[in-house]
């Protein structure tokens, strides 16, 4: 370190601090991103929406939120994660209040696209948090950030309450408050990462952007990109989708699909903790193999017709639905973890943009599913068509995994053949 260094050494409790302040900003960032799940009912209730637009209302935060992680977490890199974080909130905050005064389609879909701001949080925290932390404990520390996909469940649990009471658009007041608030907090209590402190002071080369963007050639990011657009882009997708399927298929009020909604948001968000420490411990491959394999089971099992629609006879029951639904998003939980387990330990010095890169896709998850599960809903008739594409995405990508660690072991295997020959 230069003998001009000034920066203050490290404070001893400053990981843990950082891990859960960011964890509960997330958890905010992640309820304000998904406000529509919510107040989107009661918007296409008023501007009179078919299924599509109801589907693109709800998507459009989640495709601002997807696009600008790539860029956050290059930013975060760059200029830290601790400015990155507050100015991602305090511009989200902003957004978010002013939905509450947009009155036509065209306006909520452009309110939509700031207060997807808040979900591009994750791959600013992703970058801010693992440099405090040792690879053997960064799928937990990890795992424990992302657990702020609970977010979804405060609003689902809460938002129907203050709707019902104040409107809408009270909901989205209070949202931008609350985020507003946690963005001072968190600047005044936390400090710079390890990673960023070091470049700052001379401890590495910038990088350009080309450098910056050459990991995502390798197949690999890809990969990981297309199972985290299952198992993150999945969970939201189906965090949005929920209230309005209960409400459809089953005849569920508002605020009872709420509650299950976000009952099944909780385990799909407090186990991604869990997902990364066995990750930790067990392997994130071994964790990835288990959790594509018993997700496409119960996304066959939920592609079945509902009960309701197909007689007492046959079909699945709102119970069957509720315990099978958790079941995925417990295993959901899992596979989010696992996926980011991988990005520190294969791209230490990249996690920025592989980390960017694949949240972006996963976000796209988000975005594109609801709108696809909207469009198969008024093509065929069938609410359960939107099982039946989850369950196509996780069988393409379980054999696509299981072929590639084969070849990687087929590899390996005639590297070791030839260094035995050549000795």
């Amino acid at each position: 370190m230069p003998a001009f260094d000034q920066t203050p050494p490290l404070p001893a409790d400053a990981p843990q601090r950082a891990l859960w302040i960011s964890t509960l900003a997330f958890t905010i960032c992640f309820a304000v991103w998904t406000i529509f799940a919510i107040i989107g009912i009661r918007i296409k209730q008023e501007l009179g929406l078919n299924e599509a637009e109801f589907g693109l209302l709800v998507g459009t935060p989640v495709l601002t939120g997807s696009i600008v992680r790539i860029v956050l977490g290059i930013w975060t890199t760059r200029y830290g994660g601790r400015l990155v974080y507050t100015l991602t909130m305090l511009a989200a905050a902003l957004a978010t209040f002013l939905l509450s005064y947009a009155h036509t389609y065209t306006q909520m879909l452009i309110a939509g696209l700031g207060v997807g701001l808040a979900g591009g949080s994750f791959a600013v925290g992703v970058a801010y948090v693992s440099p405090f932390f040792p690879p053997e404990k960064q799928g937990t520390a990890l795992g424990i950030f992302g657990a702020g996909n609970v977010g979804a469940a405060v609003t689902k649990f809460a938002a129907p309450f203050v709707l019902l009471a104040w409107g809408w658009q009270a909901v989205a007041e209070i949202w931008a408050l609350v985020l507003a608030a946690m963005a001072i907090v968190f600047w005044f209590t936390t400090t710079d990462d390890p990673a960023f402190r070091a470049r700052r002071n001379g401890g590495g080369a910038s990088k350009s952007l080309l450098q910056e963007f050459a990991p995502l050639k390798n197949v690999q990011v890809w990969r990981f990109s297309l199972y985290y657009f299952f198992a993150f882009g999945g969970f939201v997708a189906l965090s949005l989708w929920l209230p309005r399927y209960l409400v459809g298929v089953y005849g569920f009020n508002l605020e009872t699909a709420g509650m299950v909604a976000a009952a099944y948001s909780i385990p799909g968000s407090i186990f991604r903790a869990f997902g990364g420490m066995v990750s930790d411990k067990k392997g994130a491959r071994s964790v990835m193999y288990t959790m594509l394999a018993v997700s496409a089971l119960t996304t066959l099992i939920l592609s079945l017709p509902a009960a309701a629609a197909a007689g007492p006879a046959f079909g699945i029951t709102p119970a069957i639905f509720i315990v099978v639904i958790f079941i995925l998003g417990f295993f959901m939980s899992l596979g989010k973890a696992a996926v980011y387990k991988h990005i520190p330990a294969y791209y230490p010095g990249a996690v920025g943009a592989v980390g960017g890169i694949v949240g972006m896709m996963g976000g796209l998850g988000g975005f594109v599913l609801p709108i696809a599960f909207g469009l198969l809903k008024d093509m065929t008739g069938l609410w359960s068509s939107c099982f039946m594409l989850l369950f196509a995405i996780v069988t393409i990508s379980l054999v696509w995994m299981h072929l590639s660690i084969r070849q990687l072991q087929r590899n390996s295997a005639s590297s070791a053949n030839a260094s035995v020959f050549a000795q």
